[in-house]
């Protein structure tokens, strides 16, 4: 356990920053949500919208270090791609 006065302070530290972590994770997910809802809807104006008001979301995510840039490049073009796909059904 922490002894000293710094691990006590980082102790404090680590706590406030995985609360925040999990906060814009839980966000982002949300986002995400519902950019797929509007998917499985078929309705692709409501899918847009959604996708937009996604991708900065996403973004800040990777620029707080909550996920990798990665990883969200690789969902947003997935998404994009499915978004594309409803024109042809549609």
């Amino acid at each position: 356990m922490a002894n000293n006065p710094s691990a006590r302070k980082r102790i404090r530290q680590t706590a406030t920053r995985t609360q925040r972590n999990r906060m814009r994770r839980s966000r982002v997910r949300t986002f995400l949500r519902k950019v797929e809802a509007a998917i499985e809807g078929a309705d692709k104006q409501t899918a847009e919208a959604a996708f937009r008001e996604a991708q900065p979301e996403l973004h800040r995510a990777v620029s707080k270090g909550v996920l990798h840039g990665n990883t969200v490049d690789r969902k947003l073009s997935r998404l994009s791609a499915r978004i594309k796909a409803l024109s042809t059904t549609a």
